[in-house]
């Protein structure tokens, strides 16, 4: 029901994504989603990859700042209102999200999210009550 999500605290320069994107190409790591917010001086990259251990290793060996963490990721209708649905569950049960994006594969109709929410084991239950299909990381990588 969790999926492993890489932050990287990436500086803010010219070909510093490149270089963090070809190092994990060259260790054959398939990124499935990808996020990025950014300062004057720096930026956060978070990852959802299919070799998460390895890639937190080639990121430290690129000098970067990495930290693993355990997020949702939901499965939800692939229509007008589907993110709404899964989001009202959630206000339903007071639970506060705190970021979230989309990411690339579609499966039987469905849209991937990535939810980061204040309160994980309460969104669960109420995702999972709610009929909302929570994902695994094997679940995202056979996509």
């Amino acid at each position: 029901m969790y999926v492993k999500q890489i932050s990287v605290f990436v500086e803010n320069k010219f070909g510093r994504m490149a270089e963090i994107l070809n190092a994990l190409a060259e260790k054959s790591i398939d990124i499935s989603a990808l996020s990025l917010a950014d300062t004057s001086e720096f930026g956060i990259l978070r990852l959802i990859v299919d070799k998460p251990e390895l890639a937190a290793d080639v990121l430290k060996e690129e000098g970067v700042i990495v930290k693993i963490s355990d997020i949702l990721a939901i499965a939800i209708d692939d229509t007008p209102g589907g993110l709404a649905k899964a989001l009202n569950v959630l206000t339903e049960a007071n639970v506060v999200i705190e970021y979230m994006y989309a990411f690339i594969g579609k499966a039987d109709g469905k849209a991937m999210t990535v939810i980061r929410v204040d309160d994980e084991p309460k969104a669960i239950e109420a995702l999972r009550n709610g009929g909302v299909a929570l994902l695994t990381t094997e679940d995202i990588s056979a996509r």
